[in-house]
């Protein structure tokens, strides 16, 4: 309750004492003190006294002498049905969540992520969304001018390449890590036996970035041994560089999942890279709400069991320059 400036009061009227709900829903069950006293382990003069409290408080008598014993006013008779399904509610607000049932599970979840993650993660999600929760349906947000906020309204996980630092209401974790290749097409001369840093160079790039950026850590990794590369395109992509690829004499450097699943249906030949380029982490992040939620805790462990199923391109590890 506040008080104005006049010293008034106004506002919302204090809550009632909150204890008194489970011996009030034993008393009108029991319709005793002695029944209610003994289903809450109290003596019977503590009941006794509880139920004043009750009375002063309801502004009701509510059990009431009837022979030998206490009846219920018809205020008793009409509040019984909600003080039990008040209690119920608390109670169950106040528990752990349940374990979700998979099987009938309602939900909507919106991922924001890459075309390259989509490519190589989103349809083994839904093969695996399908077989354990028919009910859940995936809505793949593209990525744009992230804002790690979003996920505190309507993104429910954010997948990909991700910030550092996180906001302190953020929770992350690494999916895996994932390394680049080069793919160009399967029938190009070039595409036949490994690359030498020197070949490497001398052929044209197709890089992916949403900004039009052409330097990267593989342009400082050249420049190490004295070599410069002529990137002829930039994609906004990892799909759009390997159709690229496909109608030119150039290499399209993508990460090793994504030359994987290419491969498989595009006449596309993978290639090592043959820089010693660091490995990139895919990680997945979350708010805090959900960070407890059983349903969401079950598509965080979906997507990383997925991801620890993703096979690269090529096992061998890159060659050296």
């Amino acid at each position: 309750m506040q008080q104005s400036r006049d010293g008034m009061a106004y506002g919302v009227a204090p809550l009632p004492d909150m204890n008194l709900l489970p011996a009030l829903d034993a008393l009108l069950r029991a319709g005793s003190v002695a029944g209610a006293a003994a289903e809450l382990n109290v003596s019977p003069s503590a009941m006794s006294r509880t139920l004043g409290r009750l009375r002063r408080v309801v502004g009701d008598p509510l059990l009431v002498p009837s022979g030998r014993g206490l009846t219920r006013t018809p205020r008793a008779q009409e509040m019984q049905p909600r003080v039990q399904a008040a209690l119920a509610d608390a109670v169950a607000a106040l528990r752990p969540p349940r374990e979700v049932e998979l099987a009938t599970l309602q939900r909507e979840f919106r991922i924001r992520t890459n075309d390259g993650i989509a490519l190589s993660l989103g349809a083994p999600l839904l093969e695996l969304a399908a077989r354990e929760a028919p009910g859940v349906r995936l809505r793949l947000l593209p990525e744009g001018d992230e804002d790690p906020a979003d996920l505190r309204t309507h993104v429910d996980l954010d997948v990909g390449e991700l910030p550092d630092p996180l906001p302190h209401d953020v929770r992350s974790a690494v999916l895996h890590e994932h390394r680049y290749v080069a793919v160009a097409r399967a029938d190009a001369a070039f595409a036949r036996g490994p690359l030498t840093a020197a070949r490497f160079a001398a052929l044209p790039h197709i890089t992916v970035t949403r900004r039009g950026r052409t330097h990267s850590v593989v342009d400082e990794r050249l420049a190490e041994l004295g070599l410069r590369r002529d990137v002829l395109a930039t994609a906004p992509t990892y799909g759009a560089a390997c159709f690229f690829a496909l109608r030119t004499d150039a290499l399209a450097l993508v990460p090793s999942e994504v030359a994987t699943e290419t491969s498989r249906v595009l006449p596309l030949a993978v290639l090592e890279i043959p820089l010693d380029l660091p490995t990139v982490a895919t990680g997945q992040a979350w708010h805090v709400r959900v960070d407890t939620d059983p349903a969401h805790r079950w598509l965080r462990g979906a997507l990383a069991r997925v991801a620890s199923e993703v096979t690269p391109a090529a096992d061998a590890a890159p060659a050296a320059p």
